[in-house]
Protein backbone atom coordinates (compact mmCIF):
# COMPACT_ATOMS: atom_id res chain seq x y z
CA UNK A 1 0.00 0.00 0.00
CA UNK A 2 2.80 2.29 0.78
CA UNK A 3 3.98 2.04 -2.83
CA UNK A 4 0.10 2.96 -4.27
CA UNK A 5 0.32 5.97 -1.97
CA UNK A 6 3.48 7.34 -3.21
CA UNK A 7 2.70 6.56 -6.93
CA UNK A 8 -0.64 8.62 -6.07
CA UNK A 9 1.64 11.92 -4.93
CA UNK A 10 4.07 11.43 -8.11
CA UNK A 11 0.90 11.37 -10.35
CA UNK A 12 -0.41 14.74 -8.64
CA UNK A 13 2.99 16.49 -8.88
CA UNK A 14 2.73 15.42 -12.32
CA UNK A 15 -0.43 16.97 -13.17
CA UNK A 16 0.72 19.73 -11.02
CA UNK A 17 3.68 20.74 -13.55
CA UNK A 18 1.67 19.93 -16.27
CA UNK A 19 -1.26 22.46 -15.07
CA UNK A 20 1.85 24.92 -15.05
CA UNK A 21 3.59 24.25 -18.47
CA UNK A 22 -0.34 24.50 -20.63
CA UNK A 23 -0.22 28.10 -18.34
CA UNK A 24 2.76 28.63 -19.93
CA UNK A 25 2.14 27.85 -23.10
CA UNK A 26 -1.15 29.94 -22.93
CA UNK A 27 1.38 33.01 -22.56
CA UNK A 28 3.93 32.19 -25.49
CA UNK A 29 3.13 33.07 -28.65
CA UNK A 30 4.36 31.79 -32.26
CA UNK A 31 3.92 33.64 -35.68
CA UNK A 32 3.35 31.54 -38.91
CA UNK A 33 3.86 33.54 -41.99
CA UNK A 34 3.04 32.60 -45.56
CA UNK A 35 2.96 34.95 -48.99
CA UNK A 36 6.99 36.27 -48.29
CA UNK A 37 5.31 37.64 -44.69
CA UNK A 38 2.27 39.01 -46.53
CA UNK A 39 0.32 37.20 -43.92
CA UNK A 40 1.05 36.97 -40.36
CA UNK A 41 -0.97 34.88 -37.90
CA UNK A 42 -0.23 34.75 -34.45
CA UNK A 43 -0.87 31.79 -31.68
CA UNK A 44 -0.24 31.01 -28.54
CA UNK A 45 1.58 28.26 -27.64
CA UNK A 46 -1.62 26.29 -26.92
CA UNK A 47 -2.89 27.29 -30.31
CA UNK A 48 -5.88 29.99 -29.53
CA UNK A 49 -5.63 32.84 -32.26
CA UNK A 50 -4.37 36.06 -31.09
CA UNK A 51 -3.85 38.38 -34.15
CA UNK A 52 -4.18 38.26 -37.97
CA UNK A 53 -2.10 40.81 -40.81
CA UNK A 54 -2.49 40.85 -43.87
CA UNK A 55 -0.78 43.12 -46.27
CA UNK A 56 -3.06 45.59 -48.09
CA UNK A 57 -2.01 44.41 -51.40
CA UNK A 58 -3.85 41.47 -50.79
CA UNK A 59 -6.99 43.28 -50.51
CA UNK A 60 -8.13 42.72 -54.16
CA UNK A 61 -11.47 41.06 -54.12
CA UNK A 62 -10.51 39.60 -57.98
CA UNK A 63 -8.08 37.70 -55.77
CA UNK A 64 -9.75 36.37 -53.01
CA UNK A 65 -8.71 32.86 -53.19
CA UNK A 66 -5.39 33.72 -52.63
CA UNK A 67 -5.86 35.10 -49.73
CA UNK A 68 -7.79 32.29 -48.61
CA UNK A 69 -4.76 30.38 -49.60
CA UNK A 70 -2.21 32.17 -47.74
CA UNK A 71 -4.36 32.31 -44.57
CA UNK A 72 -4.76 28.94 -44.40
CA UNK A 73 -0.87 28.38 -45.18
CA UNK A 74 0.10 30.79 -42.18
CA UNK A 75 -1.99 29.10 -39.67
CA UNK A 76 -0.85 25.80 -40.56
CA UNK A 77 2.83 27.37 -40.37
CA UNK A 78 1.69 29.15 -36.41
CA UNK A 79 0.22 25.63 -35.60
CA UNK A 80 3.45 23.18 -36.51
CA UNK A 81 5.41 25.93 -34.45
CA UNK A 82 3.02 25.71 -31.44
CA UNK A 83 3.23 21.99 -31.46
CA UNK A 84 6.70 21.84 -31.47
CA UNK A 85 6.76 23.98 -28.67
CA UNK A 86 4.52 22.18 -27.15
CA UNK A 87 6.21 19.06 -27.44
CA UNK A 88 9.76 21.09 -26.26
CA UNK A 89 7.99 22.40 -22.99
CA UNK A 90 6.66 18.48 -22.98
CA UNK A 91 10.22 17.16 -23.01
CA UNK A 92 11.30 19.14 -20.18
CA UNK A 93 8.57 18.24 -18.25
CA UNK A 94 9.07 14.51 -18.74
CA UNK A 95 13.00 14.73 -18.30
CA UNK A 96 13.33 13.63 -22.12
CA UNK A 97 11.54 10.61 -21.46
CA UNK A 98 9.49 10.31 -24.91
CA UNK A 99 5.84 9.37 -24.89
CA UNK A 100 4.45 6.80 -27.29
CA UNK A 101 3.12 8.22 -30.29
CA UNK A 102 -0.34 10.30 -30.00
CA UNK A 103 -0.26 9.71 -26.08
CA UNK A 104 -0.57 13.37 -24.63
CA UNK A 105 -1.10 15.07 -21.48
CA UNK A 106 -3.03 15.56 -19.28
CA UNK A 107 -4.83 12.29 -20.18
Amino acid sequence: MKNLGQLMKQAQEMQSKVQEMQDRLAGLEVSGVSGGGMVEVVLTGKGTARKVSIDKALLDPSEVEVLEDLLVAAINDARSKADALSAEEMQKLTGGISLPPGFKLPF
